[in-house]
C-alpha cells in the first residue's frame, strides 16, 4: 500500500511537503519527501499527517463520570467517592461496552494506542471472577473491536491507604497480596486475548504508595523487569499523598519507589505534580505522564514538566479520567499551564509537545516501533484537515504550531492503525461511537 501526504510531520517544528509512504504488512517500508505528485495507485491524505498519538494514561470506566462530577465543589478526595459509586456498577459485560465506546471516541481523536491503567479487577465484593482477568480481557477485547493498540497496565492495589485495609468500595480493586497480583498478571500475559492479538501488550503498575507498601512495590518492579514490560505508578498527585508518605516512611513517594528499584528507563511517573528538588533527579531516566485536563479538573496542581525534561525525563500525555479525550488539548495544556505558573512563554516547542503526544507516549507504553513516520516504524497515521475553522489560514511553515495550539479532536479526518483504516472522513468505520457512548454510559449510572 502507498500513501501520499500533502504535508507530513517527520520531526522538528515544521512538516515536509509531498511525503510518499510505502506500507507492507502493517509496517512502513519507505518514506520519501518532496514528491510533487502522488504516485500511481497511492491513497492521497489531504491535510497534515502525523504519527498516531498515544494516550499513555486512561481509566476507561471514568468516562461515565463526564459532566456529572465537574460542576460541584470539593477536591480530589471528594471526586474519588463519586468515582467509587460508579465503579461499583461495572461488570465484565457492561465494561466491554463502555470501554469499546470510550476507545472509539479515542480513535476519532487520533489516538492509536491507549495505556489502560487497570485496577478494576474483581467483583463488587472483592471476590475474583471465575476468569480472574475477566475485566482486563474485556478492555483488551474492546480495543481490538475498535482497532487501536492497547497496553493493559495491570495495576497492583493492596491497601486502602498506608497501613490501612481496603474499605468496601475499594475491595474490588485489591488483590489478596502481591503474589496473587503477580500470578494474575502472569496469567494475563499468557492468555489468548494477548498472545493472539498483535495490537495488545501488557504492562505493570504500582497504583501508588498509598495502595502498595514498599516491599510489595519492589516485587512489582522485579516482575516488570523480569518480563521486560513498562511499569507505571501514580506519583505525588496530591500534597496529602506526600504528607502521608513522609509521616509513615520519612521519605517522598519518589524516593520510596526508587529504593524499590522502580524508577528506571521502563518507569513512567503519572502526574508527578508535587515533586521535591531531589525527586526530579531520581526520575532522570524515566518518563513523566502528565494529564493536564484531569489535573486541572481535580485541582491537583501543575507539574513542572520543563524541569522534568531538563533533568532528563521524557514526557508523555494521558486523558486519565476521560473528562475530555483530546491529546492536542493535553499537549498544549502542558505548555499553557507552565506559562501560567511561571510567567514565561515557550517552555516547550511545538515539535517537543508533539513528540510527547506521539513517540515518547508510545515508548512508555512498550510500543517503540510506533509514534514515528519512518522506515521500520508501525504504519499508524493520523491526518488532520486544515480546512476547518480551527486551522483556517494555516500555512505549511506554521502548520505544527497551529496543530498543537489550535487543533482539536474534531479536526481528525483519517486514522490508520497497522495499515488498516479505523477512521475515515471523521467517522469510525465499524462502530457508531456516539450511540454506543449514550447506551453504555446510561447502563452504569448509579
Amino acid at each position: 500500500m502507498k500513501y501520499w501526504c500533502e504535508l507530513a510531520w517527520l520531526g522538528g517544528d515544521s512538516p515536509e511537503s509531498g511525503v510518499a509512504i510505502e506500507v507492507d504488512q502493517g509496517m512502513i517500508t519507505a518514506v520519501e519527501s518532496g514528491v510533487v505528485d502522488s504516485p500511481e495507485g497511492a491513497r492521497v491524505l489531504e491535510g497534515l499527517t502525523i504519527p498516531g498519538m498515544a494516550n499513555a494514561h486512561s481509566h476507561a470506566f471514568q468516562r461515565a463520570l463526564r459532566g456529572r462530577t465537574h460542576g460541584g465543589a470539593g477536591d480530589f478526595w471528594t471526586w474519588r467517592e463519586q468515582m467509587y459509586s460508579t465503579s461499583a456498577l461495572i461488570d465484565p459485560d457492561n465494561y466491554l461496552n463502555l470501554a469499546r465506546a470510550t476507545y472509539g471516541e479515542m480513535a476519532l481523536a487520533g489516538i492509536t494506542a491507549v495505556g489502560e491503567f487497570h485496577y478494576l479487577h474483581h467483583g463488587p465484593d472483592g471476590v475474583p471472577y471465575d476468569g480472574v482477568n475477566a475485566m482486563g480481557e474485556s478492555l483488551i477485547e474492546a480495543a481490538r473491536q475498535v482497532g487501536i493498540r492497547i497496553t493493559l497496565i495491570d495495576t497492583c492495589y493492596l491497601h486502602g491507604g498506608i497501613g490501612v485495609e481496603p474499605d468496601p468500595s475499594q475491595r474490588r480493586f485489591a488483590d489478596r497480596d502481591v503474589d496473587a497480583w503477580s500470578s494474575r498478571a502472569t496469567a494475563l500475559m499468557a492468555s489468548p486475548s494477548v498472545t493472539g492479538n498483535p495490537l495488545a501488550r501488557v504492562g505493570a503498575a504500582i497504583h501508588s504508595v498509598r495502595a502498595v507498601d514498599p516491599l510489595s512495590a519492589g516485587e512489582v518492579a522485579d516482575w516488570a523487569k523480569l518480563n521486560d514490560v513498562p511499569l507505571h505508578a501514580h506519583l505525588s498527585e496530591q500534597p496529602a499523598e506526600n504528607e502521608a508518605c513522609l509521616a509513615a516512611y520519612g521519605q517522598t513517594p519518589t524516593k520510596i519507589l526508587t529504593e524499590a528499584g522502580a524508577t528506571d528507563q521502563l518507569f513512567t511517573a503519572v502526574h508527578a505534580t508535587h515533586l521535591s528538588d531531589h525527586d526530579f533527579e531520581l526520575l532522570a531516566n524515566s518518563t513523566a505522564c502528565l494529564c493536564p485536563t484531569t489535573e486541572r479538573d481535580l485541582a491537583d496542581g501543575i507539574g513542572d514538566a520543563r524541569r522534568m525534561k531538563d533533568h532528563g525525563s521524557r514526557l508523555s500525555l494521558g486523558s486519565d479520567s476521560n473528562a475530555l479525550i483530546d491529546i492536542f488539548e493535553e499537549a498544549r495544556a502542558m505548555e499553557l499551564n507552565q506559562r501560567l505558573a511561571t510567567g514565561r512563554r515557550g517552555n516547550h516547542g511545538p515539535g517537543e509537545l508533539l513528540e510527547a503526544a506521539t513517540g515518547d507516549g508510545h515508548r512508555c507504553l512498550g510500543w517503540p516501533e510506533s509514534g514515528c513516520i519512518e522506515a521500520g516504524g508501525a504504519a499508524d497515521l493520523v491526518t488532520v484537515s486544515l480546512e476547518g475553522v480551527n486551522l483556517a489560514g494555516t500555512s505549511a511553515s506554521d502548520a505544527i504550531a497551529s496543530l498543537v495550539f489550535a487543533a482539536g479532536a474534531r479536526d481528525v479526518t483519517t486514522v490508520i492503525v497497522a495499515g488498516e483504516t479505523v477512521v475515515e472522513d471523521g467517522a469510525h468505520v465499524s462502530i457508531e461511537v456516539k450511540e454506543e457512548l449514550d447506551k453504555s454510559i446510561r447502563a452504569v449510572r448509579p
